[in-house]
């Protein structure tokens, strides 16, 4: 409700009312002294205000600001106001009002300039909010804030040249360590590449991402999947390996291509060992899944369902339990079979009731990677998750 930001412009009231009442013992016209300390319109304008007639109010205020020019920080509040409501045109008028007055002090102006970029950032005006933030810049105000809302509307418009450029403006001006969003900026320009088979451009945007953040998961899982697509499968086991030591959280995404490239060189001894290795560090069901899959193909389902079955004891999930219940179903007949058959429907569909990946910053949840936060638009905040998997002492 509008009540809630009122408070805002009743302050001046209030504290123009308490004068008024330590001055009343003191003066004889005191009354008149009170009266003059709040004109007309502005009461006015509140009274409609608090009757939800804002646009009543808005007619009043604007006139106001022609006739004393002190009250602008009350309009400035009023603008804000609005904009917070969501009443985006209502808050624009108030600030390019305020803009068009030449009688404005430069730090009336600016305030005045901020808001209304603001305004249009709000409304998704996003040219015009993007000339008045550099303006700000040029000016050598606000900057630091009006930097992240230039670099927010070039992530927005998928501008990352000029997002790279502005990200690097806010490292030197703000001291703000800019490396992992610019990273993911060059990725961002990478894929696009990557999209026209210009493997030269697409190499070089990869090389810059790892330049500003060595722990770029994206970067190394984009280089090995060009080289894949190359057919250069020995380099590409590097890259996909590579994101363990980066960030162990997202070693689940390189697994299925990390698997096809072992087997494309014909290499399953060398896949069974390393994961092997992999388990001992990263003891995670997809890693299992790959693990008892080769063991299926090589000893048949019942060893790959011990196999599993060991896991599932040290690490109880629902996905470890799905796979389990997958290798013994071949094994089983009669009414144990349909049994089984019931269980595996029931945690299939569990599984496919959970998200895949959540937020670590803002909790967001989703089935799909998003390198930036839809929410939050944090980067690299998106996480795999391993579903209902609890971790237990050995």
């Amino acid at each position: 409700m509008l009540i809630h930001g009122l408070w805002l412009l009743l302050l001046p009231i209030a504290a123009a009312s308490g004068w008024a009442a330590a001055k009343w013992s003191q003066k004889s016209d005191a009354l008149d002294d009170r009266k003059a300390l709040f004109p007309k319109d502005y009461l006015l304008g509140l009274n409609f205000l608090l009757n939800e007639e804002p646009d009543k109010a808005l007619d009043v205020f604007l006139k106001m600001v022609d006739v004393d020019s002190e009250t602008v920080e009350t309009h400035l509040a009023l603008g804000n106001l609005f904009r917070r409501r969501g009443e985006v045109n209502r808050a624009i008028r108030i600030h390019q009002n305020l803009i068009a007055r030449p009688t404005l002090s430069k730090d009336i102006r600016v305030q005045a300039l901020f808001a209304l970029a603001k305004d249009y950032l709000s409304a998704g005006v996003l040219d015009r909010a993007e000339s008045l933030f550099l303006e700000l810049v040029e000016m050598n105000e606000q900057v630091g804030e009006s930097l992240q809302c230039l670099l927010s509307i070039y992530q927005q418009e998928k501008n990352w040249q000029s997002a790279i450029q502005i990200a690097q403006k806010i490292n030197a001006r703000t001291g703000t360590d800019m490396h992992l969003p610019i990273a993911h900026h060059y990725c961002e320009l990478a894929e696009l590449a990557l999209k026209t088979d210009d493997y030269e451009s697409a190499t070089r945007y990869l090389k810059k991402a790892l330049s500003n953040d060595s722990n770029c998961v994206r970067a190394s899982l984009l280089f090995g999947n060009m080289l894949v697509g190359k057919g250069n499968y020995k380099q590409a086991i590097r890259h996909f390996q590579h994101i363990k030591d980066q960030d162990p959280d997202y070693f689940v995404e390189a697994i299925t291509p990390l698997v096809d490239s072992f087997r494309a060189l014909s290499k399953e001894t060398e896949l069974i060992l390393y994961f092997k290795e992999v388990l001992k560090e990263f003891p995670r069901i997809p890693v299992v899944v790959v693990l008892s899959e080769q063991i299926r193909q090589w000893r048949g389902d019942k060893a790959a369902a011990t196999f599993v079955a060991d896991y599932v004891r040290k690490h109880p999930s629902i996905a470890g339990v799905h796979r389990l219940v997958e290798l013994q179903l071949p094994l089983t007949e009669g009414r144990a079979k349909h049994d089984l058959s019931i269980l595996h429907s029931l945690t299939q569909k569990l599984l496919a009731a959970q998200p895949s990946y959540q937020c670590i910053n803002c909790g967001f949840a989703g089935k799909v990677l998003h390198w930036q936060c839809p929410s939050c638009k944090r980067w690299s905040s998106m996480k795999p998750m391993y579903t209902l998997e609890v971790e237990q002492d050995d």
